[in-house]
């Protein structure tokens, strides 16, 4: 007699905030990554769902961190905040991890690994239920077409050099930037990320008010199958289910 297999199935629901910021729902905790405003007032049931809540925030910029969320410590397991975020006085600081570049903090509940940014602050990876999730901030390749060919070389250069603390990564799901402000060069950052990284669920990010990402096919190069959700408005929100 054949002995049976089990296969594990786990979901994350994701909901988008505005700008960078989501709600990542899984089994037993829920990760709040750069809250800045939650127009479809989203987060008093997660509040109240969850007895582990977890706050990201990648750097100091007005659309990333909002000291308000502050106002949740009594229900806030760890915020994990970013090294340039200096007034941090709405934070309570023992329940406050502050992470400079290539820092990390685990727990028996959570794993972070912080990397640099080309903008300010920092990114996150973080592991958790069986979850590997990648969080850019403001980690992008950021040419803009009416900047100088001084400071655009600057801005690939040091995508170029962070790049190379990334290659191999893998992740569940990543969140990262594609700002059509860019406007044909808004995928040059995320498509170099997907090329060298290892991202089976890709989420598009800091488009806020602007009409989603144009998603290109293969976009990554060499057929690598990548689910792509685009969010548009406040409040939409996806199930992404994997099995082990």
């Amino acid at each position: 007699m054949k002995r049976g297999i089990t296969i594990m199935v786990r979901t994350a629901k994701i909901t988008y905030l505005y700008n960078s910021g989501f709600i990542v729902e899984l089994k037993d905790c829920a990760l709040i990554f750069d809250y800045y405003i939650d127009k479809k007032n989203c987060l008093p049931s997660i509040l109240a769902k969850y007895q582990k809540i977890y706050f990201f925030v990648s750097h100091s910029h007005f659309d990333h961190w909002n000291p308000d969320i502050g106002e949740f410590s009594a229900k806030v397991t760890k915020y994990f905040i970013s090294y340039d975020i200096h007034d941090r006085k709405t934070l309570p600081i023992d329940k406050t991890v502050v992470l400079n570049e290539y820092d990390n903090y685990t727990d028996n509940q959570i794993k972070v690994i912080s990397y640099s940014s080309t903008d300010a602050g920092i990114s996150f990876f973080v592991e958790t239920n069986g979850w590997k999730i990648f969080h850019a901030g403001d980690f992008n390749w950021w040419h803009w077409k009416a900047d100088t060919a001084q400071n655009n070389a600057f801005a690939r250069n040091g995508f170029a050099k962070q790049m190379k603390k990334l290659i191999g990564l893998q992740t569940d799901i990543t969140f990262f930037p594609i700002d059509t402000r860019l406007e044909d060069c808004c995928d040059w950052g995320v498509k170099e990320f997907c090329r060298n990284t290892d991202v089976k669920n890709l989420i598009a990010m800091h488009n806020a008010g602007r009409s989603p990402w144009p998603l290109p096919n293969n976009f990554a190069g060499n057929n690598r199958p990548i689910n792509i959700w685009s969010p548009a408005q406040p409040g939409q929100n996806t199930t992404i289910t994997e099995t082990d």
